[in-house]
């Protein structure tokens, strides 16, 4: 049996947690932008160690699986 966890998780966290989709911390004119469809290279950096901190902790620290088959 297959534990597709880590593979849904980094999905929906890799579409959800894409700078400028929903949301962009730091954004290019405010601290916080919302749904502008734009990005920068710091909004890149701290979306990664955003996307990083959440995979791990419900991945590794939890322990969530989904198994199928």
């Amino acid at each position: 049996m297959l534990d597709w966890a880590p593979i849904l998780f980094g999905l929906l966290l890799f579409i959800l947690l894409s700078p400028g989709l929903l949301f962009q911390i730091p954004g290019n004119t405010k601290a916080v932008e919302f749904g502008s469809f734009t990005t920068n290279g710091k909004a890149i950096i701290v979306h990664t160690l955003i996307f990083f901190s959440i995979f791990t902790i419900f991945v590794l620290a939890i322990g969530v699986h989904v198994y199928t088959g």
